[in-house]
C-alpha cells in the first residue's frame, strides 16, 4: 500500500510531507489539529468515514481562536480526505489526523502576521485503548489546563503537553490512563478522552465549561444513550470522589471510542466488570460506525 498526505495544497507521498525545523508552530505549538476515523467493513469491504464534517466544522471554529486562517471550507477539507483516502486504499480501521499551522520560518510566538498552511495524512488504526477489559486510571497530579491559559476546547497542538504529563505520569505507576482535575477540584476529562459516570441508571459528565474538549463522540454517545437506551443524560461537575461511587465509568473519543473503566485510583468502580450500559453503548456504537446501523447512516460518509 503506498501511502501520501495532503501537504500544502497538493496530495504528495507520505515521505514528502515535511516541513522545515524553522517553522514556526513547530516551535510554539501553534496548530489546530483534529482526529477523525474511518472505518472498515470486512464483510461489506467497505470503507465508512465516521463525523467527517462535524471534525472539520470544529477544527474551523478552533481555528479562529489562534487566528489561523484556513482558505479551505469544511465541505472543501471533507472532499479532500475522501479523496486521500481513496489513494491511500486502506483496508482497516483508519486515522485521519488534519493540521492547521503557522508556516512562516520565522521565530516569534504570536498569533498575527503569520501564513497557515493544511496538512492532512492517514495511518492505520485499532483500537487506541483496550476495549475488551476495563481499564485502570489514576488521578492525575497534573491540573487541566483551563480557558484563560490555552482553552482546552480546542485541539491545540502544544495544549497536549498538559496530557502527556497526565499519560506518562499514569503509564509509570502502573495505570492504563489518567483522569484530569481542574483547579478547583472538579473532574475535567482523561488525558484524550472525554468521561461519563453512571449513577443510578442516569448518565453525567462535566458540561463544557469544565475545561473540556467540546468533545464529537461525547456528542453521539449522548445521543445514543437517550435515543436507543432511554437513559437520562445530566452534564453538571463532578467531583473526584463521585467518581468511587459511580455504578459504572467510561471514557469516549474518536481514538478511545467507548472505553469501560473499571479501578480509579485502586478503588474498584461497581462490580469491577465491565457495567451493562457501557457494554450496551459499545455495542450500538460500533454497530453503526461500521455501516451496519441504517437509522445512523447520516452520520458516515462511504469511502468506497
Amino acid at each position: 500500500m503506498k501511502r501520501y498526505a495532503y501537504f500544502e495544497g497538493k496530495f504528495v507521498p507520505i515521505e514528502e510531507a515535511n516541513i522545515n525545523i524553522q517553522t514556526n508552530s513547530f516551535h510554539y505549538g501553534t496548530a489546530i489539529f483534529e482526529g477523525i476515523r474511518a472505518y472498515w467493513n470486512e464483510e461489506k469491504q467497505q470503507l465508512f468515514g465516521l463525523f467527517f464534517k462535524e471534525h472539520y466544522e470544529r477544527m474551523l471554529r478552533n481555528c479562529k481562536i489562534l487566528n489561523l486562517q484556513v482558505e479551505k471550507s469544511a465541505d472543501e477539507l471533507v472532499d479532500i480526505t475522501v479523496e486521500l483516502l481513496r489513494k491511500c486504499q486502506h483496508r482497516e480501521d483508519t486515522y485521519i489526523r488534519p493540521i492547521a499551522y503557522f508556516s512562516d520560518l520565522k521565530i516569534s510566538p504570536k498569533l498575527i502576521g503569520y501564513k497557515t498552511e493544511v496538512a492532512i495524512y492517514t495511518l492505520p488504526l485499532g483500537d487506541y485503548l483496550d476495549l475488551s477489559k476495563g481499564l485502570k486510571a489514576k488521578t492525575s497530579s497534573f491540573h487541566r489546563i483551563n480557558d484563560t491559559m490555552i482553552p482546552a476546547r480546542c485541539k491545540v497542538a502544544g495544549a497536549y503537553v498538559n496530557s502527556a504529563f497526565a499519560k506518562t505520569e499514569a503509564l509509570l505507576n502502573g495505570y492504563d490512563e489518567a483522569i484530569m482535575l481542574n483547579p478547583d477540584g472538579t473532574v475535567a476529562e482523561g488525558s484524550g478522552e472525554n468521561l461519563f459516570i453512571v449513577r443510578n441508571g442516569k448518565l453525567i459528565t462535566p458540561p463544557s465549561h469544565s475545561n473540556i474538549l467540546e468533545g464529537i463522540t461525547r456528542n453521539a454517545v449522548i445521543e445514543l444513550a437517550k435515543n436507543e437506551l432511554g437513559i437520562e443524560v445530566e452534564e453538571r461537575p463532578i467531583l473526584r470522589s463521585e467518581i468511587y461511587v459511580a455504578d459504572e465509568v467510561f471514557f469516549t473519543g474518536t481514538a478511545a471510542q467507548v472505553a469501560p473503566v473499571v479501578q480509579v485510583d485502586h478503588v474498584t468502580i461497581g462490580n469491577g466488570e465491565i457495567g451493562a450500559i457501557t457494554k450496551k453503548l459499545q455495542e450500538v456504537y460500533f454497530s453503526i460506525v461500521k455501516g451496519e446501523n441504517k437509522k445512523y447512516s447520516h452520520w458516515l460518509i462511504p469511502i468506497y
